[in-house]
């Protein structure tokens, strides 16, 4: 079936020496597994390596043959011309790390629309902002809404988040939050991207972050650990 529709590219692994496996996470068809020949030749060619940095936004024609097997690529354009996000250290950094959540974490062939207007409005803010200290956090949590595992909110007055639940609870239990976690976690909550970018110190930063790959990990089977968690330390701390 031929497919005409945006991409966003997840991660792109070399396969033998001119090609290229690339994962796109796809408006029309959710999550899509595409072969790429001679995407490192010399000659020219429509499929060229730069389309396929991490979270390009693409415009693609394919075919989808929905067998479980690698798909095909006729056409490809670039949908949303990126100005810093692959120039710039801290965002492409940032950009390398949500690729690879994302990754390990949109694991079906199923659309999900919202997720992918919700993922193409917030690189777009990404894009033409400078205050970005709390957008992988933020990114992040909000994602966990489109995945099914958002936290229930509704006794966010309760002193501890219990991880596995998901909810907010009276009693410290062996996978919740301390009192100190859940309170960075419920401002956390109440953030949007254009929020003052300075609420959290770096060790507050860090710590969020690790609850949330803690949250992530307790939610979706099969998670990993980010490879790129360290590089984006470095960069934050």
């Amino acid at each position: 079936m031929l497919v005409k529709t945006k991409a966003i590219v997840i991660s792109a692994l070399k396969f033998q020496e001119k090609s290229l496996i690339v994962k796109c996470f796809t408006l029309s068809s959710g999550l899509k597994s595409y072969f790429v020949r001679d995407a490192f030749s010399a000659r020219k060619t429509s499929q060229k390596i730069a389309y396929f940095q991490p979270l390009s936004i693409l415009e693609i024609e394919a075919v989808h043959k929905n067998k479980g097997t690698l798909e095909n690529f006729k056409e490809i354009k670039t949908a949303v011309a990126f100005q810093t996000i692959h120039t710039d250290l801290i965002k492409s950094t940032m950009v390398m790390f949500i690729s690879e959540v994302l990754h390990h974490s949109i694991q079906e062939e199923e659309k999900n629309e919202s997720l992918f207007v919700f993922l193409e409005t917030a690189l777009s803010w990404l894009d033409h902002h400078s205050e970005i200290s709390n957008f992988h956090l933020i990114l992040l949590l909000e994602t966990t809404k489109y995945l099914g595992f958002y936290p229930d909110v509704s006794d966010l007055d309760l002193p501890y988040f219990e991880m596995n639940e998901g909810v907010f609870t009276l009693f410290h239990g062996i996978t919740a939050l301390t009192a100190h976690e859940t309170n960075l976690l419920k401002k956390l909550l109440e953030l949007k991207f254009d929020n003052d970018q300075k609420i959290f110190h770096v060790i507050e930063r860090q710590l969020l972050l690790k609850i949330l790959i803690d949250y992530y990990s307790f939610h979706l089977d099969g998670f990993k650990r980010p490879k790129s968690l360290d590089v984006l330390k470095e960069i934050f701390s």
